[in-house]
């Protein structure tokens, strides 16, 4: 587990014994709202860390069909492979494209909505980025 998500969780879970402890403080004529209102908010804790890694990994296959339509449409007849870089200090939505016809480079393309751009690349040893077959001027 990513060290910022077991950061997250022991923030987390002081907040919700906090809110717990809160609650039985209270006078006993709202103790049982209390107790109810710090439930539902334990329940909405949870419910975002299971949730977050299911939509996240939703939206990248939803992004990476559209990069590569996009990339079937600007390099036909071409193979490549696309992947993400995997942690929580990546942005999951910047995906990197490896061309078959031109190994040890990596091309790595934002997607945001329809919008599809390049916005970095790897550069193999004693080339420049402009002798890339794919590489792809800004706009």
């Amino acid at each position: 587990m990513d060290p910022i998500t077991v950061i997250e969780i022991i923030v987390s879970t002081v907040i919700i014994i906090i809110l717990f402890s809160a609650a039985l403080l209270v006078p006993q004529k709202v103790r049982k709202q209390s107790l109810l209102l710090a439930s539902i908010l334990s329940l909405i804790i949870g419910l975002f860390f299971a949730i977050r890694p299911i939509w996240i990994n939703f939206q990248v296959k939803e992004k990476t069909a559209q990069l590569n339509q996009y990339l079937k449409q600007k390099y036909p007849n071409e193979e490549w492979e696309i992947k993400r870089k995997i942690g929580r200090q990546y942005n999951p939505y910047h995906l990197d494209v490896r061309f078959d016809n031109e190994k040890g480079w990596v091309y790595t393309y934002f997607v945001n909505d329809h919008t599809i751009f390049q916005i970095a690349w790897s550069v193999p040893d004693n080339q420049s980025s402009n002798e890339g077959k794919h590489y792809e001027l800004e706009k």
